[in-house]
């Protein structure tokens, strides 16, 4: 056992509180204690990333309980790729709101590290209950930094996201509670066993468990039809929060991922094979409808989060194919798609403050101060976003065409993900026309912040090393997707003492 592992949770849950019983302080002392417990989960996440690389499973047994009867926290590729981007992501987005976001309403640095809590939990965690757990301490977190800085339109978006959330829930908690009556366990290892095990009188409930479980994990993930409540809670935090709200809806993929690959993948007849047939029409459905979105948004933040619609959709709709090379290429693009989503909510912000007027409204189409810098900046992130070369975009989606091509499938995949794809290319290159193909540049009456700019494009730059790095990154990522489709390995290491019986999983 590596106490290790508690850290991503304990730290940022340590730092939080302390940044509440200093309130009072300067500003300047809640973000030293912000960068700190960051610039650590940074570190703990590269430290993951060589640990998990081995192939083995690392645990965490709290008091020293075992699994089944103590809570467990595992660590293998999957948790590891996460737990760094969300720690990279989430320096960055504090970097950005630094530069005064942070300013604007009470506890925002405490707020933020409770929701990297909730976030790290949500992705070490081995039983459902904790998930659940976990995933209450994000949202909470969450709700509270949409609000932050105030106003009618946060407000009103926060409200539906309050309720949809409430009902997930509530939902969660119906899903944890059949399944515990009928298997005595919430441990996903134990549960995995159980469920493979479980009399045939016992499948309909188990397999209705199973489909609220993906109703839940699809609202955090915002799946057609239960996604209507995302544009205007992104679009309405501001520009940090809702670039580090580009990984929620991962924690949702990353639930599906995990619960349907391992909790419900044993046994004859898996039960996950019903989730898998819903998933495939509504993520095509749902990458379709972020395409027309992203072509009828009235403003770039709106855009954004239609683009975090497509992701997920295009991510579900690969994942949906369940063979390693699938997998492999989702779990590409969701790292390409999560960078640029958030580069593209921060880039919104850079590009109002330097306008008279509209602020990132399409409508709007004077003149935008520094020009020729941000549109330079808005050309290069919408070609990493559209999927062009040379960036993560154009390896992650030729990775998931070439997937795809073998199956009976992959013809339906082929035509919504290149059709949406050209969907984002003119509206990307509609926005970029009217508001920089002008043949003056206005004075900003607003100084460009150039250490925000330089955070902006080194981000986009992580884009493009990720596709210059993209054969070891691939290696890896195909190593987790085996690992994925094959779970006796973690119930081996999260059970030792009993054997997994030898089922296979059904593609």
């Amino acid at each position: 056992m590596n106490h290790a592992l508690i850290l991503p949770i304990l730290l940022p849950l340590l730092t939080g509180a302390g940044q509440l019983l200093c309130y009072r302080a300067p500003f300047a002392v809640q973000r030293l204690l912000g960068f700190a417990s960051t610039g650590w989960l940074v570190l703990l996440g590269i430290w993951a990333l060589a640990t998990a690389g081995s192939g083995d499973y690392l645990l965490y047994q709290a008091g020293n309980w075992p699994a089944p009867f103590g809570i467990v926290l595992v660590l293998d590729r999957l948790a590891a790729i996460m737990l760094a981007l969300t720690a990279v992501l989430g320096l960055c987005c504090l970097v950005y709101a630094s530069g005064g976001t942070d300013q604007r309403g009470a506890h925002f640095h405490a707020l933020f590290q409770f929701q990297l809590a909730g976030l790290n939990g949500a992705f070490l965690t081995g039983d459902l209950f904790n998930l659940f757990v976990f995933f209450e301490i994000l949202l909470i977190a969450s709700y509270a930094l949409l609000l932050h800085g105030g106003g009618r339109a946060r407000s009103r978006a926060g409200l539906h996201y309050v309720i949809i959330n409430l009902a997930g829930s509530a939902l969660f908690l119906i899903a944890l509670g059949t399944l515990y009556g009928l298997t005595g366990t919430l441990n996903m290892a134990d549960l995995a066993l159980r469920v493979a095990e479980a009399p045939p009188e016992d499948a309909p409930l188990l397999a209705a468990a199973s489909l609220i479980l993906l109703v839940v994990f699809g609202i955090k993930a915002a799946i057609l039809p239960l996604l209507f409540w995302l544009p205007r809670a992104y679009s309405a935090a501001s520009a940090p929060v809702a670039a580090l709200f580009a990984i929620m809806t991962k924690v949702g993929i990353y639930a599906i991922l995990r619960v349907f690959l391992l909790v419900f993948a044993l046994g004859e007849e898996p039960i996950n094979a019903t989730a898998w047939a819903w998933l495939w029409p509504l993520a095509l459905l749902t990458l379709a409808l972020g395409g027309v979105g992203v072509l009828g948004s009235d403003s770039l933040r709106t855009l954004s989060a239609y683009l975090v619609i497509l992701s997920v959709g295009t991510l579900l709709a690969t994942i949906s194919l369940v063979t390693p090379a699938a997998l492999g290429a989702a779990l590409f693009y969701l790292i390409h798609s999560t960078g640029m989503a958030a580069v593209f909510f921060l880039l919104a912000d850079l590009l109002g403050q330097q306008r008279e007027e509209g602020y990132d409204r399409f409508s709007a189409t004077g003149p935008i101060g520094h020009r020729r810098v941000l549109g330079t900046l808005f050309f290069i992130a919408g070609i990493a976003m559209a999927g062009l070369p040379p960036f993560g975009g154009f390896v992650s989606k030729a990775w998931i065409l070439q997937a795809s091509a073998s199956e009976p499938r992959g013809l339906w995949l082929w035509g919504v993900l290149l059709a949406s794809a050209l969907l984002v290319i003119i509206a990307i290159s509609r926005t970029g026309s009217s508001w920089f193909w002008r043949p003056a540049e206005m004075a900003s009456p607003y100084p460009l912040r150039r250490g925000l700019l330089t955070l902006v494009c080194g981000m986009v730059g992580l884009n493009a090393l990720l596709a210059a790095f993209g054969n070891p990154v691939m290696g890896y990522l195909e190593l987790t997707a085996e690992q994925l489709l094959a779970p006796h390995g973690y119930i081996a290491a999260v059970l030792p003492d009993v054997l997994a019986s030898a089922t296979e999983i059904t593609p």
